[in-house]
């Protein structure tokens, strides 16, 4: 409760006015290496396909393991951040995302590089919470607030855009394992930015942190995503599916019991309660799931398809990054201005415009209009992201902070896990109904290369080059067909999302 902090010292913004945009500087470097994580894999997933003879699964696995465990973790973590102070977390964390960059690095098979980005979600989890606690404690102001949310934004947004660039420039010179190498100069660069700016003594919340409470709610995400992304996959028996879900149910049930009966509960689950949030968080997990789904289908699209390089394809989509790196300023800016319910609404329905255009575009053409299209997309979605950000964050008192960062960090990695596991497998769905496998292959050959375009092209390097380049011809076209699918599919996604965010936000708080 508010009553249980010391108002001057949790209220950053109270207390050093002049240094709260410094504090905001520094919190944006450190979701710097975490976004970057996110999305810097997509564009070297052709590669390390090929060099850790990866299979569709294990990709898949290499890709989502980071939201899986992100989303069972982040909560707790958010929670921990509000007992043992945001700043001592953060610092942790950066060290432990350091140390996992290098194991995930130098992997020299499928597995060892699942546990580099195991340990890279436990720092993460660690990181993200902090960074919106503490610029929900150091901005109490509602305007300053937005601008500020829409700063970090821009870092979230520039930052996940940024990602397949780095990595195509990265791979042009060097090893796949580069893209997770880089984070470790960054964390030496900013580490001492981030312990300087950020006060040594702030109020935490009163009580323990509760660890049994903790590892329920941990398995109970965990779990209950698990079953939902192998039920989608149907890569597991039917058995371990309906196990999963009943571990996951039974570990959520225990959790809320525990809460409700608890004088000290680790979350709030009167948040729940607040349509606002509620509203937040589901523009979360649509919007960074479609986005996720979209940026891994393009990035394949434009080197599997069009034989770009992976740093001409980062530069093909440079105009999402420039575009997103404009949105969350823009978004405080609108939010302030029109009010939250119309720049929310009005941007996803403009990113459900762009995306539908672009399903029916012509990536091989060389008109202006797919990289205008690419760059209204970044924009839309940079300011719908930051708007439920301004959402949810406006929305709890500052104690609470970190739970609420929690809550909105744990629908983006929901809404990214599960994204690219729904795409995923819609994609190899529809590429293998729309792949056409030609005569001479043998059976088992043909069956390997309908999985993905990833195993069609490993198949390929096995043939005698007459067959290889039948089969590669039939690959592109299969998957040109899926990816406008899927794109569709990303449209309609948010255009539902856009309708029911208009009526949701219709009595929201004008300060929100």
């Amino acid at each position: 409760m508010a009553s249980s902090f010391d108002r001057k010292t949790v209220l950053a913004g109270s207390v050093h006015p002049k240094r709260r945009w410094l504090i905001l500087f520094a919190v944006m470097l450190a979701f710097l290496p975490v976004i970057l994580d996110m999305t810097i894999l997509h564009i070297a997933v052709p590669s390390l396909t090929l060099a850790l003879e990866a299979s569709s699964t294990q990709v898949l696995w290499i890709i989502d393991i980071y939201s899986l465990l992100m989303a069972g973790l982040l909560v707790p973590m958010g929670t921990l951040a509000d007992r043992m102070g945001h700043r001592r977390l953060l610092l942790a964390g950066l060290v432990v995302v350091s140390l996992a960059s290098g194991v995930a690095a130098f992997s020299t098979t499928s597995a060892m590089l699942i546990v580099g980005r195991i340990l890279l979600a436990v720092g993460a989890s660690m990181i993200m919470p902090c960074v919106l606690g503490i610029i929900r404690r150091t901005f109490e102001d509602p305007r300053e607030r937005a601008m500020a949310l829409g700063l970090w934004g821009t870092v979230g947004a520039a930052g996940a855009a940024l990602g397949p660039l780095i990595g195509g420039a990265l791979l042009e010179h060097f090893w796949w394992g580069s893209v997770f190498l880089i984070n470790i100069p960054v964390v030496l660069l900013i580490f001492p930015i981030i312990a300087f700016a950020l006060p040594r003594k702030e109020a935490v919340a009163p009580g323990k942190w509760q660890i049994h409470q903790a590892v329920l709610l941990i398995v109970g995400i965990i779990s209950l995503v698990f079953a939902v992304k192998s039920g989608f996959a149907a890569k597991q028996p039917l058995w371990m599916v309906v196990l999963a879900a009943g571990v996951g149910l039974v570990a959520l049930s225990l959790f809320v019991r525990s809460q409700l009966a608890s004088a000290d509960p680790m979350l709030d689950l009167s948040l729940f309660s607040r349509p606002t949030i509620v509203t937040g968080i589901a523009m979360a997990v649509v919007t960074s799931g479609a986005l996720a789904g979209v940026e891994l289908t393009v990035a394949q699209e434009l080197q599997f398809v069009l034989g770009k390089s992976p740093l001409e394809a980062g530069l093909f989509m440079l105009p999402i990054m420039l575009a997103a790196g404009v949105g969350g300023p823009v978004a405080g800016f609108l939010s302030n201005r029109f009010g939250l319910r119309a720049v929310a609404s009005l941007s996803l329905c403009a990113a459900a415009v762009s995306l539908a255009v672009l399903a029916q575009s012509d990536f091989h053409a060389s008109s202006l209009l797919v990289p205008s299209l690419l760059a209204v997309l970044g924009l839309s979605l940079s300011i719908g992201l930051t708007a439920s950000s301004i959402a949810i964050m406006g929305a709890v008192e500052a104690e609470k902070g970190g739970a609420a960062g929690s809550l909105e960090a744990t629908g983006y990695e929901l809404g990214a896990g599960l994204g690219i596991t729904f795409f995923g497998v819609v994609l190899s769905a529809i590429y293998a109904a729309s792949v056409v496998v030609p005569t001479g292959i043998a059976p088992d050959l043909a069956q390997t290369a309908m999985h993905s375009i990833g195993d069609t092209y490993v198949v390929a390097e096995k043939l005698s080059t007459p067959l290889a380049i039948a089969l590669i011809d039939a690959g592109k076209q299969a998957f040109s067909t899926a990816h406008a699918m899927l794109l569709t599919l990303a449209a309609s996604l948010i255009g539902v999302l856009a309708l029911a965010v208009f009526f949701a936000l219709k009595n929201a708080a004008p300060e929100t």
